[in-house]
């Protein structure tokens, strides 16, 4: 079974509420006898990547071909945001917020996916986070044969436009943004992320109880990072001699987060009402409470 493999604090959880939840998306595809989006939205940490390779291979042991997509893999180089930085704002140096990612090639890449049948074979983009740059094509996931379940995943997948003026809510905006500028560029570009959010047929959120939760979440992802990154260079030692280290340390981190706050307390007071499926998480990461609203005619 599936949930021998999990983690032990993770079997009940996952038991109750994400084998449920494969059942529903299961049945929302059979009746649509199309490939469905499935939409996973969550701040920093919430858990977003481990749902979404649970739900992948619940799927496929109900004989539905799923595919995973980060929004995170769609991330701009580092050039390209570079570019960015010089030209509109030095913050969208930064991956994370609208206008970092490559919409066009998202955009795309759904359409394939849509589009695939049993002679496909599709390249699903990867970025390397440690490194803060896309991985090089031959590092990319290929996926062969048809897709009957796509899913989306990502910290701001299915947020709604919405003004993110006012006066600024922490020490980035005061210092780095304090006319403004750069949350109007986000959400310019917010508005234009909704081309991608329209293919989302079935809308997951991760809530998450606050942002002391997310900056700790957050955190212990970081070193999990810095522990695969160590792994990664011991075979390699001379490929990554001179690579930049670009884990972050906790400060750094705090900082990084700001650039995505005000987008994610945003999300917390709008998106809850429009999600298909919401998951509202404790502080001990556990699922508080979970609530459907049904657009399959399916009990979860």
């Amino acid at each position: 079974m599936i949930e021998q493999r999990l983690p032990a604090e993770f079997t009940n959880m996952a038991t109750e509420y994400f084998v449920p939840l494969a059942d529903h998306i299961a049945q929302c595809h059979l009746q649509q006898q199309q490939t469905q989006v499935v939409g996973i939205n969550g701040a920093q940490g919430t858990g977003k990547s481990t749902l979404s390779e649970l739900l992948k291979r619940l799927l496929h042991a109900r004989q539905i071909e799923c595919v995973v997509l980060s929004i995170d893999d769609l991330y701009l180089t580092h050039a390209q945001r570079a570019d960015l930085a010089r030209d509109i704002h030095p913050l969208l140096q930064t991956r994370g917020v609208p206008g970092t990612h490559d919409l066009a090639l998202g955009l795309s890449l759904l359409d394939t996916l849509k589009a695939a049948d049993t002679h496909s074979r599709i390249h699903i983009p990867r970025f390397d986070k440690a490194q803060d740059d896309r991985r090089p094509l031959t590092d990319w996931q290929l996926h062969a044969g048809r897709v009957d379940v796509i899913i989306l995943e990502g910290w701001c997948v299915g947020a709604r436009p919405a003004s993110l003026a006012g006066a600024p809510i922490n020490a980035l905006e005061q210092q780095h943004d304090a006319d403004g500028r750069w949350r109007a560029f986000v959400e310019q570009q917010l508005q234009a992320y909704q081309h991608l959010f329209r293919h989302i047929d079935l809308l997951v959120m991760l809530k998450a109880p606050s942002m002391d939760s997310i900056r700790e979440w957050r955190w212990l992802q970081e070193e999990k990072l810095k522990e695969e990154k160590l792994k990664e260079e011991k075979p390699r030692e001379d490929r990554h001699a001179a690579a930049p280290d670009t884990i972050m340390d906790k400060a750094e981190l705090r900082r990084f987060i700001m650039h995505y706050e005000r987008l994610t307390r945003m999300m917390w007071e709008t998106l809850p009402q429009h999600a298909d499926v919401l998951f509202e998480l404790d502080d001990a990461h556990n699922i508080a409470a979970a609530s459907y609203r049904h657009r399959c005619n399916t009990t979860p």
